[in-house]
């Protein structure tokens, strides 16, 4: 890593964060690692962190543009991002577009069917747990999030649908879900942790070729080359030579 980094504060499946001399800034650090199903399947695949970090810079300067405010500052390295310190809150959001993943699995709906409006689902932030879904309800009732935290994260996450969808539809690609989460710093709350194939589904508008983590679930192979695919259309600017 060529960003002058501290101590490692936090290892997860794909990402490690590091104090900077700054304490008010962390330095992302994108692995080469997968993982899917909590972690039971794991693989190292080349570039995919290099790959992931540009197109989260890419999809959060974006954000920031439309004003939804995010932890992310700026690129330090192919594989390192420079981000604001948060105090997370452990719920997940997740907006759905159209009918896939758990959602399917959960009611037996038909996958690919449009949600019109789209659906707004809550998930506490537990691997142990498998990151049960909750509903406001209990968010407030064990102190995980305030009225008001709740109501600006499910503001902001349709505020990003809005940006985003138009967005990858521009290139060719259908956004079908994502995951978000959020954190505070001196009482803000911001869009933290990353927007990339790993935590969102990306389906070729014409074809419906998955174009996201999917491909490593479901054995499709050619993970890295598809979260290429998804950078090239978007105008990604990827590193020559990585």
């Amino acid at each position: 890593m060529s960003y002058p980094h501290g101590a490692e504060l936090y290892r997860g499946k794909a990402k490690t964060v590091y104090a900077t001399a700054d304490a008010d800034l962390l330095l992302l650090h994108y692995r080469d690692d997968t993982s899917a199903f909590d972690g039971e399947k794991k693989a190292a695949l080349s570039r995919k962190g290099m790959v992931n970090n540009h197109i989260n810079a890419f999809v959060m300067t974006r954000l920031a543009e439309a004003g939804v405010p995010t932890h992310f500052v700026r690129l330090v390295g192919p594989q390192e991002s420079l981000v604001r310190r948060l105090s997370m809150v452990p719920v997940e959001c997740v907006v759905r577009n159209v009918a896939a993943g758990s959602l399917v699995r959960r009611l037996g709906v038909t996958e690919g069917q449009r949600l019109a409006p789209p659906l707004y689902e809550l998930f506490l932030k537990n691997d142990d747990l498998h990151d049960p879904m909750i509903s406001e309800d209990h968010a407030l009732a064990f102190g995980w999030a305030s009225a008001a935290d709740l109501k600006r994260m499910r503001e902001l996450s349709l505020q990003v649908n809005a940006v985003l969808t138009p967005l990858f539809a521009d290139a060719g690609i259908t956004l079908v879900d994502y995951k978000l989460e959020f954190g505070r710093q001196a009482g803000e709350l911001l869009l933290g942790d990353e927007f990339t194939p790993d935590g969102c589904r990306l389906w070729d508008a014409g074809s419906g070729e998955r174009l996201d983590k999917d491909r490593f679930r479901r054995d499709l192979g050619g993970v890295v080359e598809a979260y290429e695919e998804v950078a090239r259309r978007l105008g990604v600017d990827l590193p020559a030579g990585e």
